[in-house]
């Protein structure tokens, strides 16, 4: 589990990147959740927001799913996270203290500041498109994992 997203934010960000990887047709939604292994129905609410925010773009019938809404090269890392969790993790304070800031620093404010920018500076730089190499490699290993176990 990750410390800084949540697992619907983390499902989307490997949701975004599997169909990212399947340019030439549309990604049906059970086979994004039976390739990733995500529960279809938790799946379905994150791909409903990752389609209304202009992530990706949802068709519906017979030759429905999904596909990215735009170019891989113009949809950041930071686009799904705000989707899904939202930018509001940026404005925070790591430890939870109301007030903390500047003017009333926690314990860990300074130290924090400087990781949570570094983060939010990854997450905008780096768009699906430069992802896409690990990503094909990463998800055929996850793919062919989930498959051993069955």
């Amino acid at each position: 589990m990750s410390i800084i997203f949540s697992k619907a934010c983390e499902y989307g960000i490997q949701a975004t990147l599997y169909i990212a990887t399947i340019a030439d047709r549309r990604v049906g939604i059970k086979e994004v959740a039976k390739e990733l292994n995500i529960p279809v129905h938790f799946l379905a609410k994150i791909l409903q927001s990752l389609s209304e925010k202009g992530v990706l773009a949802s068709y519906k019938g017979v030759q429905g799913g999904f596909t990215l809404k735009r170019s891989p090269e113009k949809i950041y890392l930071i686009d799904v996270v705000e989707a899904i969790d939202g930018l509001e993790f940026f404005d925070k304070c790591v430890l939870g203290f109301p007030g903390c800031g500047t003017g009333k620093p926690c314990p860990v404010h300074d130290r924090w500041g400087a990781v949570r920018d570094t983060i939010r500076e990854m997450l905008s730089k780096d768009c699906i498109a430069t992802l896409l190499p690990a990503s094909r490699e990463k998800i055929a290993d996850v793919i062919a994992d989930l498959h051993s176990k069955i």
